[in-house]
């Protein structure tokens, strides 16, 4: 089955473009478009789309607010893909908060887009770990508080949970954090589970979010 893409950008020629690439791919199908997050809800809920490609700045309801939308209205919600032109926008990190899973940006070269795409839709390694890590040293300091770091101590990770969590912040695949600690990738999937579930994370970049807001991962 291909990978089901909604792009949601006010802007007509962007999504002509990503709709371009993306439609060259045999296993990637956009199945449907808007110019608005305002009008994301109903086609998220109607077309079903495996991923949702969104511009985190539209006139009428922005990436970050249709995010949360998505997120608390659409049963099984899509992965959130947020399209920006500065990767270092306050707004991207507030929409990675909100609970968008990577983000993606509009002068990306074609295989960086679909690579993305397939990326976020498999769910098991960070999206340009490199690109989050820099977010949260320009971001995150200012959002870590004692709060962050109170919940991360109450999440109670094990030994095991908190190596995982950390080679998750460095962009680790599920079979590549397997061959660092010598484990097959069914138990990195639950050891990831785990982390998931004590942190209230929806994936993995709201986990390494947290890791860095309460001061568990040092950016840099």
């Amino acid at each position: 089955m291909p990978v089901t893409v909604l792009l949601v950008d006010d802007e007509p020629l962007v999504r002509a473009g990503l709709r371009a690439v993306l439609e060259a791919q045999p296993d990637i199908e956009v199945v449907g478009e808007a110019a608005d997050g305002a009008a994301v809800i109903p086609l998220a809920r109607g077309l079903r789309p495996d991923v949702i490609a969104m511009d985190v700045r539209m006139p009428l309801l922005d990436g970050i607010e249709a995010t949360r939308a998505v997120l608390r209205t659409v049963p099984d919600p899509p992965k959130i893909l947020v399209v920006t032109t500065f990767e270092n926008d306050e707004y991207v990190y507030e929409a990675l908060r909100a609970g968008a899973d990577g983000f993606l940006l509009k002068r990306a070269r074609p295989a960086e887009i679909v690579h993305a795409v397939r990326l976020v839709a498999e769910g098991e390694s960070l999206l340009f770990p490199a690109a989050v890590r820099r977010l949260a040293a320009d971001h995150g300091r200012e959002r870590g508080e004692d709060g962050a770091r109170a919940a991360f101590a109450r999440a109670g990770l094990t030994g095991r949970e908190e190596e995982v969590l950390r080679l998750m912040a460095r962009g680790l695949s599920n079979a590549e954090i397997g061959e660092r600690l010598v484990v097959g990738t069914e138990t990195v999937k639950s050891h990831v589970s785990a982390v998931l579930a004590k942190l209230g994370a929806r994936d993995r970049t709201q986990a390494v979010i947290a890791a860095y807001e309460s001061g568990f991962v040092a950016p840099g």
